[in-house]
């Protein structure tokens, strides 16, 4: 198919987690009885728009995310302000609070029925390489697995005593278990148990850091074709546990990248995230459903951030009212929030001077 086609597609699956986004505003501020005035997906200049059930439902020029414009709420004007009971200024703190949250968490909910589609589907090795059987495909010559006498077609049962079900636990066993560590294996039927000491190589995690990690030199009985099956109880642990390592890991990473321990040119932009989107929509759908449902979760770490004009910016002026009792001033509310749109532009300019910096062949993140 053409590469527009793909490109349709990017923009689609991008627009329909902007959707659930505000949906989850949307939702909530409605029970909450605050009247929403427009929901778009997009910025700037609205295309088209069509008004029902007392909201304007619109589409916009920029389909680089959306809002929805509360009663009594304008982050282009911070200053707008309305005392009617069914504006978001008149409801309490902690109502807010729960309008705001409700954006994010709807991104995290979408995220873990990504992941559980996924897994009922059947997942491809890219989005399930963690959760394959703990067999062993191939021993390295003159290692420490090597060493011990573990073959190709041995299934492992346990390190040091610790249950192994899936492939990653054995990594996260070896790295605790004291020296020697025991490995117990499943051959031909037949339990045993073997001794061998761990082998330090160095290497570098996600954020491309140098570590040192302990291995017995071991890799699993697998191919690129490689489809995981999991019983829906299974199913259900698998989404639990990518959406939240899949947050554990976007938070992490924005941590030390704040702290500058992982370099900025990580950051990448909105081409960046196209074509990440359009290569894994070329690869099938079950790809597209795993980008979509990892973009998800970093659209809620993201949000989360307390940069005023994000919803976690939001949540702390809300907190702030909470603790003192009283509005942050009027200036200050809206010094700070101009301060956060200066904030995100200047992240939206590294994000696409990295982009293309990456097309001009200059930095690869």
């Amino acid at each position: 198919m053409s590469l527009i086609f793909y490109l349709f597609v990017a923009f689609f699956a991008l627009s329909v987690l902007v959707f659930f986004h505000e949906l989850g505003h949307f939702t909530v501020a409605r029970l909450m009885g605050v009247k929403i005035e427009r929901f778009s997906i997009g910025f700037g200049k609205i295309l088209t728009r069509k008004r029902c059930c007392g909201t304007e439902w619109a589409f916009s020029a920029v389909p680089l995310g959306g809002y929805v414009k509360m009663k009594g709420q304008d982050d282009s004007d911070p200053t707008v302000r309305s005392s009617d009971p069914d504006s978001y200024n008149a409801k309490k703190p902690w109502q807010r609070i729960l309008i705001l949250l409700a954006g994010p968490g709807a991104n995290f909910v979408l995220a873990f029925f990504l992941y559980l589609f996924i897994a009922l589907h059947g997942a491809p090795l890219i989005a399930a390489r963690d959760y394959i059987p703990p067999v062993v495909g191939q021993v390295a010559p003159d290692t420490p697995a090597a060493k011990a006498g573990l073959q190709p077609g041995d299934r492992i049962l346990a390190i040091d005593g610790t249950p192994v079900r899936y492939w990653y636990q054995i990594g996260e066993a070896i790295q605790k278990a004291p020296e020697p560590i025991l490995v117990t294996i499943l051959r031909h039927g037949k339990e045993l148990t073997l001794k061998l000491h761990t082998k330090i190589v160095e290497g570098e995690n996600e954020f491309k850091e140098k570590i040192k990690r302990r291995i017995i030199g071991i890799s699993p009985k697998v191919s690129k074709d490689t489809i995981i099956r999991f019983a829906p109880s299974e199913a259900l642990f698998y989404a639990w546990n990518e959406t939240k390592k899949a947050t554990l890991l976007i938070a992490t990473g924005v941590k030390k990248m704040s702290t500058g321990e992982v370099g900025t040119e990580n950051v990448g932009g909105p081409i960046t995230i196209f074509d990440i989107m359009m290569k894994f929509a070329q690869a099938g759908f079950v790809y597209l459903l795993f980008i979509m449902a990892l973009i998800s979760v970093n659209l809620g770490v993201l949000n989360l951030l307390p940069i005023p004009a994000l919803d976690g910016g939001h949540i702390m002026f809300n907190l702030y009212e909470m603790i003192t009792r009283h509005e942050p001033s009027e200036v200050a509310y809206y010094r700070l929030t101009v301060l956060g749109w200066v904030l995100l532009g200047g992240i939206m300019f590294l994000g696409l001077f990295n982009d293309f910096q990456r097309l001009m062949g200059g930095t690869h993140g």
